[in-house]
Parts: C-alpha cells; structure tokens; sequence
C-alpha cells in the first residue's frame, strides 16, 4: 500500500440517495441579471396575444355579416386583417424567440462557469473522494438537460399563461355560460398533471444518476490507463458486461420517463379535444347562440386548450428539471474549506517554515508537531518510510490542503494569507505523476507561462535536456503528446514538466518523488535537469532513492508524522540512527538497480 493509498480522506460527499430538491426562488434568481431583457420578453408576448385574439372576432364578423349581407369591402378588409395578424404574430414570436434563447443559453453560461469556478477552489480532498465522471457528468449532462427549460420554458410559460388569459376574457365577451361550461375541467387537468410531474421528477433524480455512474465507467475504463489495465487483465469483456448492463438500466429509466403519465394526459387531450364537439351539440339544441358566434368561440376554445396542455406539459418538465437544478445547486453548496488570502510578495527570497504543524485527514494524525526552516536558496531533504507522511508534507506549503495546526511561511507570512496567484508564481512542483494534455509540446509547456516566446521555450527545452529529443520529432514542439503524455516515455514526460516548471522560474520548488519510477539511467539524466532546476531556488525534495539527496543542506527523517533526525547526510550517517538504517537498506537496492 503506497503512501498515496493510505492518505485518502474519509468519504465526505453528499448522501445523492437523498431525492434532491431546488427552491424555486433559487432558479429565479438565476433570471434576475436579465430582467431587463425578460420584461422585453414578456411585453412581446403579451402583445402577440392581444394581437391574435383580433382573428376569432373578425372571423365571428365574415359569418355573421360581411358573407350574409354580401359586404364584398367589409370582406376584404377583415381578410387583410387576419393576414396582419398572422404576420404581426410571427415577427413578434421569431423576435421574442431570439431574446428567450439567449438569455437562457446566458444563464446556463452562468450555471457552468459557477460550478466549474466553485469546483477549482476545492481542495484536493474533494478531487480524491469523487469520481471525474461524477464531476463531468454535473456539469455536461445536468447542466445539459436543463437547456430546454432555461431557454425556451420561461417563455413558452408566459406566452401561454397570457393566451390563457386572454382567451378566457374574450371567450366571456362571447358568451360566459359557454366559458363556464369549458372551464369547468380545468382544476381536475391541473391536479392530474402535478402527479405526473412529482413522478417524472423522482425518475429523472434516478436516472441522472445513473448517467453520472455510466460517465464514470466510460471515463476511467476506455482512458489509456483503464484500457491498458483491461487488456492486461483480461476484463474486457467483463467490463463491457457491466457497461451493458448500466446501459440497459439507464435505457429502462429513459422509457419511464417518458412514459411516466403518458395515459392520463392523453385522457387530458381526449377530453378537450371532445369539448368543441359538445359546445356544437349544445348551441344546436338551443338555438341561442348565432354561427358567427359558435365559430369564434370554438376557435377561442381551441386557443385556449392549446396553450393548457402545452402549461401542463411545461409543468411536469419544469418538476423535472428542479431535479437536474438541485444537482448544480448541490455542487455549488459544498463548502470550500481552502480560501484565498490577500496578500502579496513583492520581491520573494524563499525562506520556508514549518512552525508545530499538525496535520490530519480524519482522526488520526498524519503530521504532528513537525517544526523545519528552509533558508532562502537551500535543499531540504525528507525521507522515511511509505506512510510516514512525506507526501502529506509536500501538499502543505502549496495549500492542496491546510494545515490543521500550526502554520507554513514563506519570508514570514503564513501561506493562508497569501493570494492563490503569488502562491502559485512562488511555489513549484515537479511530482513522480506527471500529467500532460493532450494537446501539443509547445501548448502543454506555455500552460506554465502562456506568453512564453519560441526562444523562452527552447531554453527552458534545453535546461531541462528535452530539447534534442523534441526536434528529432516530425513536427517538433508542434508534435501532440496524446492523452496523459502516453506518447512520451516516463523520463522524456518528467523532462518536459521540469522545463514546464523552469518557465513559470518559481523561486521555491518542490521535488515530490519525481525520479522514483525512473529506470538507473534516465534517473540520471532527469536528475541533471533537476538540478538544473533547482539551482539558485530553496528546495524540498520528497524522496525515495536517498541517493539522489546526500548532497542536500539539510536532510530529514520522518517516522509516523514526526521528526525523528534531521542533519547533514555525513551527521546522520555518524549518528548510525535511522537514517543510517534506510541507507543501508537503500544502497543493496541501488546495486541491483
């Protein structure tokens, strides 16, 4: 079990078996930056509506005067004024269109970059205990799945609700005993489509979830280190089981979802499809009522019914979107225990202190009372056995996490206080586990300094003794490195994130195991760019051959999160305690090596 392994933190992330529930209040104020544009929106819509309830009345009028009476003009002009309407509606609709989507694609604009911001001040404790395709899956697919609601709901629900309103009071200038009598239904639609959408939500809670867990599987097993460990393995085709059954589950929930209600609206449809026909059967019975005036209310009826289904479909998609909402809003409540400080270093000399650090992942101690001082331009060393809390050590002075006791300086001022941007142009890391993009040389060596010149970057290739190897490339520093660097050997990949780190020149570097996975002989040619590197700059160096630190200033040996010796290698060696015992143990390794 590596050092690595063991310091996991305890799962802390939210209970997601919990059905997750959004405020409403909380999704309007998503819109509020754009109230401007929405009451754009909403007068748009608003005058769409009046302007097509103008059709049924003079429809009413062709019947009941201008065909019977032979106005030929009349005729005309209410012909001509229906064509105005359909035309006035359609520029208002294509208009009021452009400004909902927009806003809506602004909003969900608003909804990633939050989560992804909120997710960078995390600290690495988080990063450990979630799933990357957990992550991705908040952000790409819930994210996603509300695009329908936040770019054309908002307004679909105003422009109906107007319609509704408006046919309703032109339908009772008409004849209110026949607006009573299609009215009448209207509470039981609305009860039965709030069922449907408590039931659609709860399924598409589930089936989010299980698209986050189906994310994860593609992510972690068709990535080159999954494949590679699937083939070795021989999972293939276990694996390709599992995907096929999440998949089958996650396609059982897509019918459900869309099923879910299905019947009870159409019961819904069936019945205001049936309304006009009973309207008929009822004013031909009576008589009461003129042609003109059944035409133009059967017309207003269907107006009215229109805009109600589509109001109780918004409903039940609406309901199921809060629980898409509830997953963002889940991720932007998490509390970021990491917070930037404020202050700045002018001119850094690179003195480092550990004063009575205690440091802990749960309830026992990883670090305790550890006190070191780094003078400006020196190399510590620290060694000791897998566990005894190096790693932990070296995530400390970059705030991957905060101490829970004590504090870390750099020139006397605590880390804490300090802006995450000069932490990051004072502190450097080169780690054993080197990540590249996949994304070109150059690309992956300016994410370091992205206004490096050509010239900046050959130097830095240089130092770091990379460059040969990069222009015996076909396409040089424009050569792709391929996912995680897999292109690149582990000595050629550590290289390029020394001169990585040599063009960011940070006055503080840290050294985290970086040449343990190294075969002997590119060990030695990445220890002469660390060298290279670490020339002029405090440094502290995490390691695992003690043969690559004996000429450090000061080395020290940790046992359990404590400082048990701390001097030159030849005080160490002389004083035969266990430093003397891990050279000892080490140096038959290096023989065989």
């Amino acid at each position: 079990m590596t050092e690595r392994t063991r310091e996991v933190p305890r799962d802390e992330t939210p209970d997601m078996n919990d059905e997750p529930r959004a405020p409403l209040g909380r999704i309007v104020a998503l819109f509020r930056p754009y109230r401007g544009r929405l009451a754009v929106v909403g007068a748009l819509i608003a005058l769409s509506s009046l302007v097509s309830l103008a059709s049924p009345f003079m429809l009413r009028e062709v019947l009941d005067d201008a065909i019977p009476n032979g106005r030929t003009g009349l005729l005309t002009l209410l012909a001509l004024g229906m064509v105005a309407v359909a035309v006035t509606t359609s520029v208002l609709d294509v208009v009021q269109t452009l400004i909902s989507t927009t806003v809506g694609q602004r909003v969900m604009h608003d909804l990633r970059t939050a989560v992804y911001g909120h997710l960078q001040r995390m600290s690495l404790a988080f990063f450990t205990r979630t799933r990357t395709g957990e992550v991705q899956s908040r952000i790409a697919s819930d994210i996603g799945g509300m695009q329908s609601v936040v770019t054309s709901t908002a307004a679909s629900i105003v422009s109906n609700l107007t319609t509704v309103v408006a046919t309703i009071i032109a339908m009772l200038v008409l004849d209110w005993r026949l607006t009573v009598v299609s009215l009448l239904l209207l509470p039981v639609f609305v009860g039965i489509s709030r069922r449907v959408g408590r039931e659609r939500r709860k399924i598409t809670s589930e089936r989010q979830r299980k698209m986050a867990a189906l994310s994860s599987m593609v992510q972690e097993s068709l990535s080159i280190s999954g494949i590679l460990l699937g083939r070795t393995m021989g999972r293939g085709p276990e694996l390709t089981r599992r995907f096929s059954t999440a998949s089958d589950e996650l396609a059982d929930l897509e019918v459900r979802s869309s099923m879910a209600g299905r019947w009870r609206q159409s019961t819904i449809q069936i019945i205001m499809a049936a309304m006009p026909a009973m309207i008929y059967w009822a004013t031909g019975l009576t008589s009461a009522v003129s042609i003109g005036t059944v035409v133009a209310f059967t017309t207003l009826q269907m107006n009215l019914f229109r805009p109600t289904v589509s109001l109780l479909r918004l409903g039940v998609d609406v309901q199921s979107s809060l629980a898409l909402f509830a997953r963002i809003f889940e991720y932007l409540d998490l509390s970021v225990d990491i917070h930037p400080g404020t202050r700045t270093l002018a001119e850094v000399r690179g003195e480092v202190r550990l004063e009575h650090v205690d440091f802990s992942y749960g309830e026992a101690p990883t670090l305790s009372e550890v006190n070191l001082t780094v003078p400006a331009g020196t190399s510590l060393a620290v060694v000791g056995e897998t566990g005894s809390g190096k790693t932990t050590l070296s995530y400390l002075l970059p705030r991957l996490y905060d101490v829970t006791g004590g504090r870390v300086t750099v020139d006397g001022v605590d880390v804490r206080e300090l802006t995450f941007e000069t932490l990051a142009e004072t502190v450097g890391v080169v780690s054993q586990e080197t990540y590249l993009f996949h994304s070109s040389i150059a690309d992956n060596l300016r994410f370091a300094k992205p206004s490096a010149t050509d010239s900046e970057l050959v130097e830095a290739a240089r130092a770091a003794r990379i460059h040969d190897h990069i222009m015996s490339l076909p396409d040089g520093y424009d050569t792709m490195v391929g996912e995680r660097g897999y292109r690149f050997s582990g000595g050629e990949k550590q290289r390029l994130a020394i001169a990585r780190t040599l063009l960011r020149n940070p006055p503080v570097l840290i050294l985290d195991e970086a040449t343990s996975a190294l075969d002997t002989q590119t060990e030695r040619a990445v220890q002469e760019a660390l060298d290279t590197l670490s020339h002029g700059r405090t440094t502290i160096t995490i390691a695992h051959r003690l043969s690559t630190v004996r000429d450090a200033d000061q080395i020290v040996v940790l046992e359990r999160g404590r400082v048990v010796e701390r001097g030159t290698h030849a005080q160490l060696l002389a004083a035969d305690g266990p430093y003397a015992a891990l050279v000892r143990r080490d140096e038959p390794v290096a023989a065989a090596a």
